[in-house]
């Protein structure tokens, strides 16, 4: 049974890690990051629902009946 050769194993993932990086800062570099980063005030609506003002019981698997 042959043998597996690995001698270029090394050569292959240094080349792809090498390609993987050039690309992702070919990416990044054609971002377009906006000029100004100001914080923004986030607006708080209410909503008003029908079980605000009322008591909802939850009734858990433990506290019901034994059957």
């Amino acid at each position: 049974m042959p043998q597996l050769d690995t001698s270029t194993w090394f050569t292959t993932i240094l080349s792809m890690v090498c390609t993987l990086f050039i690309m992702m800062q070919l990416k990044i570099s054609k971002h377009m990051y906006h000029k100004n980063a100001e914080p923004t005030s986030a607006k708080t609506t209410k909503h008003t629902s029908p079980w605000e003002n009322k008591w909802t019981k939850i009734y858990s698997p433990l506290s019901l009946p034994q059957l």
